[in-house]
Formats: C-alpha cells, structure tokens, sequence
C-alpha cells in the first residue's frame, strides 16, 4: 500500500486538520514537536504522509502529484486556479473576501467608474469586478499590509480578506462589498482520485462525518 501524502496549509489550519483527523485515530505525534526540523512526517498504520507548505504552494503541490490531497483556504484556490479537485468544505477558518476602502469611496462602486484595486489576489479581483461587476479596474498587486492602500492615496479600494473587520475600523475603513466567503478545504490530485479513489473517498467521508460544529 503506498503512502495517501497530505499537503497542509502552514499554521491554524495545519492545527485544526491534525486536530480533525485526530477525532478518526488518526495521529501523528512527530508532528507536535515545535523543535523538530523534519519535512516530512508519516503515519505507518494507515499510510499517510504529511507536510508543511506556505497555504498557495498547496494547490500546485497537488496538481503536480506531490502530494495526493491537500488542504488550503478557498481564497487560495480561487487565486491559483489549478487543476484540482476540491471535495469537502472543512467549515473552520472561515472568513470573507471583501472590497474594502472608506465609506466615502463606495459611490466609485456604484457609478462604474475606472478605480485603482489594491490586492494580494489580482485574479480574484479581476474575476469580481470584470466578470461580475462589468467595472474596468487598475489591479495594483502588493504583498504587504493592504490595508495601507488607500490610506496613502494608492487606489481607491482594495480587496482583501476580512475576518473581524478589527483592522479596517482602526484604519478608519469598512467592508464596501462582500465578494465571497471562505473557509479551509480539502483538495485532490485527479489522478490520485482515480488510482485510490477508495481511501480517498472513505477518508473523506470520515473527514465529513466528524467536521466540528462551526460548519454550515
């Protein structure tokens, strides 16, 4: 039997995945270790293999076959558009992806004006306000504290992620429009889904089975 090689998103949704698949009996102890400088961690009863990646190298991990499943939030798979399949809504770290700026730029949204969109996510952004907003944009890509944007006079409005909304009100900015929500999910590799389509599904079932209460 080979190894079912997971791909987790570094961080809260590595924790809450370990903590889920604990609740299966499935375990990985090595993996607790805060000191250890191992890449990747393995559980012998059921063949699994587990490691640690930045959450927009999830995607391409797996469309590539490095790893067969993988779990990321869906702000990421929206962005990379790889070719994978997405099975299962996890329900934790739920958020939502916004177009945010101050209240007095929301009439640039409404008038189909020609704005500057600062963003960590040009895709996502292009996508919401080419395809469904009809609104030609200038995309700024950043990388860095977003919100910054149009404080300095950068763009009008940004898009971002927002889970409280704490950031914004101490920047003196407010949710203009909600895009989507998010939430971590799991991934897979197509061919891997045809060649353990088994363990995958019956993994995945149980996943299903014992997902915490925060899911819809």
């Amino acid at each position: 039997m080979r190894y079912l090689t997971f791909a987790l998103t570094k961080g809260r949704l590595a924790v809450q995945t370990m903590e889920l698949l604990e609740r299966l009996g499935i375990s990985c102890e090595e993996m607790k270790d805060k000191h250890t400088r191992k890449l990747i961690f393995t559980n012998e009863q059921y063949g699994l293999r587990f490691f640690l990646a930045k959450g927009p190298d999830v995607p391409t991990y797996v469309e590539y076959g490095a790893a067969d499943i993988g779990i990321v939030g869906k702000d990421t798979i929206m962005e990379e558009n790889r070719n994978i399949y997405e099975v299962l809504d996890l329900g934790f770290g739920r958020c939502r992806m916004c177009v945010c700026g101050p209240e007095a730029n929301r009439h640039y949204l409404q008038h189909n004006q020609l704005i500057r969109v600062a963003t960590k996510y040009p895709r996502i952004a292009r996508d919401y306000f080419y395809e469904k907003k009809n609104q030609t944009v200038e995309l700024i890509k950043l990388n860095g504290s977003i919100e910054l944007a149009p404080i300095v006079g950068l763009s009008e409005v940004i898009v971002d992620i927002v889970e409280t909304g704490s950031t914004l009100r101490e920047n003196g900015l407010t949710v203009l429009e909600e895009i989507c929500p998010l939430s971590a999910r799991v991934v897979v590799n197509p061919v891997s889904m045809k060649m353990d389509n088994a363990r995958i599904t019956q993994l995945i079932q149980a996943m299903r089975a014992n997902l915490p209460d925060v899911r819809s």
